[in-house]
């Protein structure tokens, strides 16, 4: 469902899957333009000291370009999407107090949703999700009767969720339960795609060349250090959170490091994992009606220069 609201366009967003290029295209850019500040929008680069394994931009970058919502918790810390919306929230407002405009890079789908839509998002109960969890630990039907649960207090909610998809059901039921209000009540939700004061452009490419990109990456990532990064990290006094574990190459390659896997299969899993998960960003972004898909017969700076171009710089800060 696309939804039209009044909206003046204030800034771009560029998004794409992972290895496709979008932080070289992000500097090129604000480097030709310099009202631009570069908003990184990434699950993993919030961490400190997970700088090789999420392509950061180098010291040197950063010293050239404003970069905003990177290194913003240790490792060992969980970080929602919420605080995530609140940080990014902040970011640009100070962006737009200097009549400047925010370049958001990303290819994490929900994150640009929060900020660019402004969803509103509901909070956490830990200890109420840990009982929910360990409900649907019960082999016999827990998942189940936890469906069955929703479909009582949320029928909406239950209708679009898959009754195999643990996560999704207790995140609905934790947030039902925790907050008194249904699930689905929170927003329009990830199906509506309203006018946004953001300009979104979009990366995207052939599956082979892609694959190679990834390969590539991985490849030179070691080469740059990132196993002694891993582990580094793994070795703080209180190790990776849940969630910073689960970042790609981090989580293979901590196995390797605690015995279970050798290290070339560490990486295979690595770049297994890492072109599931491009394929799955590739289809989260391509149902957004909004994107501007980057021609790949012209050159890609050339593309964003004129959207940039064509977003009204006296609409910012005003």
């Amino acid at each position: 469902m696309f939804e039209q609201t009044k909206s003046e366009p204030r800034h771009l967003a560029l998004v794409g899957p992972t290895a496709s290029g979008k932080s070289d295209l992000a500097m090129a850019l604000a480097e030709c333009r310099p009202d631009a500040e570069i908003v990184s929008v990434d699950s993993m680069a919030v961490y400190r000291g997970m700088d090789i394994g999420t392509a950061k931009p180098s010291p040197a970058a950063r010293a050239k370009v404003p970069h905003h919502l990177l290194d913003l918790v240790d490792p060992d810390e969980e970080f929602t999407v919420r605080q995530f919306q609140a940080a990014a929230r902040a970011a640009i407002a100070h962006i737009e107090d200097r009549r400047h405009r925010a370049f958001m890079v990303t290819g994490t789908g929900l994150y640009l949703r929060a900020v660019v839509d402004d969803l509103e998002l509901p909070g956490r109960w830990p200890e109420l999700a840990r009982a929910l969890e360990g409900e649907a630990d019960d082999l016999d039907g827990g998942l189940q009767r936890l469906y069955s649960r929703l479909a009582v207090v949320d029928p909406s909610a239950a209708s679009r969720i898959d009754p195999g998809n643990r996560r999704r059901l207790v995140r609905a039921l934790e947030v039902t339960i925790g907050s008194g209000r249904p699930f689905s009540s929170f927003g329009p939700g990830l199906t509506c795609y309203q006018q946004t004061g953001t300009v979104l452009a979009g990366i995207k490419l052939e599956p082979e060349i892609h694959h190679e990109a990834i390969e590539r990456r991985f490849a030179s990532m070691l080469d740059a250090g990132l196993l002694d990064e891993v582990r580094a990290l793994a070795e703080r006094p209180r190790g990776m959170s849940r969630t910073a574990r689960q970042a790609l190459g981090y989580r293979e390659l901590l196995a390797h490091l605690e015995g279970s896997v050798m290290l070339d299969e560490a990486l295979a899993q690595a770049v297994r994992r890492t072109k599931a998960f491009a394929r799955r960003q590739w289809s989260w972004f391509k149902r957004d009606p909004r994107i501007t898909w980057l021609d790949p017969s012209r050159d890609r700076l050339t593309q964003l220069l004129e959207m940039w171009d064509a977003v009204a710089p006296a609409a910012v800060g005003d």
